[in-house]
């Protein structure tokens, strides 16, 4: 029940904001999903897995013409894989990790005009994103026979508001809530924009993992996408 109440707030309060919003789009895009690897939050860029997005951006103008606040809401999935030997050869491994979460960005955007009407921008904002489903998946080859298995990943009941305590711990499970940074670039004409978005996770993955000393094991994605005026 506290897991479907925070995701039902976090939904109510980004789709309340669409009501008041100037104008709004309809986003799709690709994910270039990773997972950082060490203490630095360096990503290993062979563990990258492709994955999507897509949702509603609102744009809410602060500053005629130069500056918004483009709140949204999105069906995002993210994680990464790691792949061993060739497929279809003996020994061969490979596993994805791809939860799906609904995310709530928030970004700052800066405009600037190109010709009479285009924009260029540039933003920056927090991110919330409440986990709610996803698989991993096992392909390998061993002795020349193949398998292949899927299980759903599994969330803790981890509270937000209990930032010491890690509730539904253990192996296998993942922290259902996902938070960080976003930065975002791009081009917007009368009815079309064009965007590159990246996104920095600033919690770890694991559930039960309280140190948050270093940068290992959180999310990073990379988006190309396209929206679409409404």
């Amino acid at each position: 029940m506290k897991k479907m109440k925070f995701i039902l707030v976090g939904l109510a309060i980004a789709t309340s904001s669409f009501v008041y919003a100037q104008s709004a789009q309809i986003r799709a895009g690709i994910n270039l999903a990773n997972v950082s690897v060490n203490d630095n939050g360096r990503v290993d860029k062979a563990n990258q897995l492709t994955s999507f997005q897509v949702g509603v951006i609102g744009d809410f103008t602060l500053v005629p013409k130069v500056l918004s606040l483009q709140p949204g809401i999105l069906y995002t999935g993210k994680g990464s894989k790691v792949e061993k030997g060739t497929q279809g050869s003996n020994a061969y491994y490979k596993q994805t990790f791809n939860p799906q979460y609904i995310e709530i960005p928030a970004n700052l955007v800066f405009k600037a005009p190109i010709g009479l009407t285009s924009k260029f921008f540039v933003g920056t904002g927090p991110y919330l994103g409440i986990g709610v489903g996803g698989k991993t998946t096992t392909d390998k080859t061993v002795f020349a026979v193949s398998s292949h298995t899927e299980r759903s990943i599994t969330f803790s009941n981890d509270d937000p508001t209990t930032f010491n305590q890690e509730e539904g711990t253990g192996l296998g499970v993942i922290r259902r809530f996902d938070y960080g940074v976003n930065g975002t670039a791009g081009f917007e004409t009368k009815s079309l924009v064009l965007g590159v978005n990246y996104g920095l996770g600033l919690a770890k993955l694991q559930s039960g993992t309280n140190n948050n000393t270093d940068n290992n094991n959180k999310n990073r994605v990379l988006s190309l996408t396209l929206g679409f005026k409404i």
